[in-house]
């Protein structure tokens, strides 16, 4: 028993002496070499207090969205793809939605940006939540369109097949139940709203306790494309005179959802813009400086984000497209102004084909070459006058 008591110690040293040795060693001795943040702890003993101010000054926070929806991925994105050792760190805050996040922006310290919906501060104003909220705000970039997904039984064809039912619209704090407020308001439909927690929703709409539930997300959403029973489908939307003020045609394929969509098929849908968000802050101010700082990497890197493994939304971005009604933060105006970014005429046209494409499905309209032009014509001149700036 004592030689093994032996053997087992002089094995102990032997290992501890190896592992002492290689760290010693190795180029990983030093903790800088392998983390900024590393580094910055081993420094801070020794009272650096600049290192507490350079990652304070250097750190922009986003508020994203609920897990499972395509604003949390957003804000991962940026992370992944803009952290830049001490020049730059994005934190990503697991958010509550557009409503929350319009809250958090104003109210809650620390927080620098967040991704909100363009219906949202309009429906804050109209309803008398608000007032004058938008002089409140800027934005960095409309970022992509988020799809209107009504998943329902099949026996639900239409969304006024929803009347008086009882339908799941998320949490009174995000904003899908915003956008399907005005929506079943623009309608003339009155359903009984049900603000239930997606997943939990998913659960409920599955024994029928109640009738519907409602998505408003970036296609492919995360969890719809789990969802998978042959009783339930994704409703169509028509796309009404009453919408199309302030949300887009588009549509769902069974590309995006095979398992509700039935293989070639097509649901037609709405879509509303999101934006990438700040408060108005004055130039000249801390906060300020740090979205600027931010604007510089985002911008310059948008190339990358529109690549894999980077979510597909992200090639939706342009980022000289204007936000119909906002006002655009100083410095990113200023960025694109610098480096003469204007609309090229073929992310125009290809916008504008996509737009006609998607309208036509529904309502056919003209095909000829000269109609073509005269509605890019007019298209054309209808985005000049979306920007406030310009």
């Amino acid at each position: 028993m004592t030689s093994r008591i032996e053997w087992f110690a002089a094995l102990t040293v032997i290992i501890f002496a190896f592992a002492t040795g290689a760290w010693a060693a190795g180029p990983e001795a030093d903790p800088g070499s392998v983390s900024g943040s590393l580094k910055a702890i081993f420094k801070y003993g020794d009272g650096k207090r600049e290192t507490v101010h350079r990652h304070n000054a250097n750190t922009v926070t986003v508020m994203s969205g609920t897990i499972g929806g395509t604003y949390v991925q957003f804000g991962a994105d940026l992370a992944s793809a803009l952290d830049d050792g001490d020049n730059l760190r994005v934190l990503s805050i697991i958010g509550r939605g557009s409503v929350q996040s319009i809250a958090d922006i104003l109210f809650l310290k620390g927080v620098d940006l967040g991704i909100v919906r363009s219906d949202t501060l309009d429906y804050l104003e109209k309803k008398g939540y608000a007032s004058s909220i938008k002089k409140q705000f800027t934005y960095i970039a409309k970022l992509y369109n988020e799809e209107m997904h009504v998943v329902a039984p099949k026996t639900i064809r239409t969304l006024s097949d929803l009347q008086g039912k009882t339908v799941a619209v998320d949490l009174p704090n995000g904003g899908t139940f915003v956008t399907s407020a005005i929506v079943f308001e623009r309608l003339g439909i009155k359903a009984n709203f049900a603000y239930i927690e997606q997943r939990l929703a998913y659960e409920r709409l599955k024994t029928g306790e109640i009738d519907a539930m409602i998505a408003v997300q970036g296609k492919p959403s995360k969890f719809t494309t789990t969802i998978n029973d042959p009783n339930l489908h994704l409703v169509p939307i028509d796309y009404a005179k009453s919408l199309q003020p302030d949300y887009l045609p588009a549509a769902l394929t069974s590309d995006d959802y095979p398992n509700l969509i039935e293989p070639g098929g097509r649901v037609d849908t709405i879509a509303v813009p999101a934006a990438l968000a700040a408060y108005n802050w004055a130039p000249n101010t801390d906060r300020y400086r740090r979205l600027e700082r931010f604007v510089d990497a985002f911008f310059g890197k948008i190339t990358v984000l529109q690549k894999p493994p980077f979510h597909p939304k992200w090639k939706e971005v342009a980022l000289q497209m204007p936000l119909s009604g906002w006002s655009r933060f100083r410095a990113a105006q200023e960025w694109l102004d610098r480096k003469n970014v204007g609309m090229a005429s073929s992310d125009v046209r290809r916008m504008f084909e996509q737009f006609l494409s998607e309208n036509q499905a529904r309502s056919p309209g003209p095909t000829i070459a000269e109609d073509r032009e005269a509605l890019f014509r007019q298209f054309l001149e209808w985005q000049r006058k979306q920007s406030p700036l310009r």
